[in-house]
């Protein structure tokens, strides 16, 4: 115990270092070894949440310190005010949501989305849907294969979030509060491959839809996240039915709580309103919310279960956003495959937001890759971190790794079914009527050219 708290107290003193010595006295962005020192803290910080899956609070918000104080003090480029707060006035922002600029609307919606979410699922649990569930699944390792289908269908309208808490919930009422850490991350993985192919079901699809994508063209993200899910769902089943089989018949004398299920209707409606109308999910969870405190009794001691995590969650996002990333390699398959990779540590929602400045991707391709992706690790998703609010057990890197192997191979297998069968149709959203500072411009509009003149010659 003593070595780890030594090894810990080291880290965080390396995660500090650039700070205080390192800083160009030039005002200039340090790089090391032609590596943006940005870049480095980042790494050191992901490294030290693997390392340390005891202490990932503390290795988040450190590194976050370490990098929010690099950039305040040494980047002269870097404003904080208008990287967060955006550029037009709270006020205008709120007013349209089509001008947020700044990640503070991201963040809110992250933070009330997994402590909300977080109540759902409790309430959800006390309706008693989940002991009568038994009734309906098979016994066997079918049982499990067909609630991560559930799992995966319920995605495909709500968000992940909501989909993996509400999954994780029966899971921990059907096999005996005894859930394999493989079948965790199947979980997580059928909640994320649900929603990449519905505008309304991940925050990455719902944020392409606003810049000007249309719903059908993310659509075919199904034939891979389809194909993911039937192998995550053989392998994830026969282990949890090997570990722990599900429970043959339901509870005696259970009944449902219909006041409850109400609750959990206006909760999930709510965000679903409030998603579409304002863009802010979180709004129309937490009036539902408090709605429903007026006749049921709110499991509020959910939402500080879940604050640690939720805020651990919040740093990483933070600390990935302030990342130096302006431009992305052109846009092709092996981009967007290679996204797939990146988005298990590197937060999805940035790196959409740099495909959507630079444009010409397939929606799709890129939909399914960024949102199935981060499945490959525990915090690779807002979905993996709230599912580990109730299974604390799983933020563990190794143990993620090796049990939820299969969720890599499905990953891999899933993105070439369906750049095999659908190929690679890059097209344009409605963002690049303007042209976007961070985007390759001349690029863009010499393959926009291109394609109108020979569709001409045809």
């Amino acid at each position: 115990m003593k070595f780890a708290n030594k090894s810990f107290s080291f880290f965080v003193l390396l995660l500090l270092f650039p700070i205080f010595l390192l800083a160009s006295t030039e005002n200039q962005p340090l790089s090391v070894a032609g590596i943006r020192i940005e870049f480095i803290l980042f790494a050191l910080t992901l490294i030290g949440v693997a390392v340390f899956h005891h202490r990932t609070f503390e290795v988040a918000l450190t590194g976050l310190l370490a990098i929010a104080g690099y950039k305040l003090f040494f980047d002269t480029g870097y404003h904080f005010q208008e990287h967060f707060f955006g550029q037009n006035s709270l006020m205008e922002q709120l007013s349209d949501k089509h001008q947020r600029q700044g990640e503070w609307s991201i963040l809110i919606n992250l933070f009330g989305l997994l402590l909300g979410f977080g109540i759902l699922a409790k309430i959800f649990e006390d309706s008693g849907v989940p002991d009568y569930l038994p009734k309906f699944l098979p016994d066997d390792w079918k049982g499990p294969a067909l609630l991560l289908v559930f799992i995966f269908v319920i995605s495909s309208f709500l968000d992940n979030i909501a989909a993996a808490m509400i999954g994780g919930t029966v899971a921990l009422v059907v096999f005996n509060h005894k859930v394999h850490p493989g079948y965790i991350a199947a979980i997580v993985a059928a909640s994320n491959a649900g929603g990449s192919g519905s505008i309304v079901g991940d925050t990455t699809t719902t944020m392409m839809w606003i810049d000007g994508v249309s719903p059908f063209d993310v659509l075919h993200a199904y034939v891979a996240a389809i194909v993911a899910l039937l192998i995550v769902a053989y392998f994830a089943s026969f282990q949890q039915d090997k570990y722990q089989r599900i429970t043959a018949d339901p509870k005696e004398g259970t009944k449902l709580i219909y006041s409850r299920l109400l609750v959990v209707l206006m909760i999930l409606v709510g965000a679903i309103l409030s998603n579409v109308y304002y863009d802010m999910p979180a709004l129309g969870v937490w009036i539902s919310i408090l709605v429903g405190a007026t006749f049921i009794k709110i499991p509020w001691h959910e939402a500080k279960d879940a604050i640690k995590g939720t805020i651990f969650l919040l740093c990483l996002v933070t600390a990935a956003s302030m990342m130096p990333v302006e431009t992305l390699p052109n846009a092709s398959w092996i981009t967007a495959f290679a996204l797939g990779f990146i988005s298990a540590v590197f937060d999805n929602i940035p790196l959409t937001k740099l495909c959507l400045e630079q444009g010409h991707f397939d929606w799709g391709i890129l939909a399914y890759a960024v949102g199935f992706g981060g499945s490959m690790m525990w915090f690779g998703s807002s979905a993996g971190v709230a599912i580990t609010n109730k299974f604390p057990e799983a933020r563990n890197v190794g143990t993620w790794l090796k049990h939820g192997w299969h969720v890599m191979l499905a990953y891999v297998v899933g993105f070439f079914v369906l750049y095999g069968t659908m190929g690679w149709h890059p097209s344009d959203n409605k963002s690049h009527t303007e042209p976007a500072s961070n985007c390759k411009v001349i690029d863009c509009k010499a393959k926009i050219n291109a394609e109108s003149l020979n569709q001409s010659l045809e």
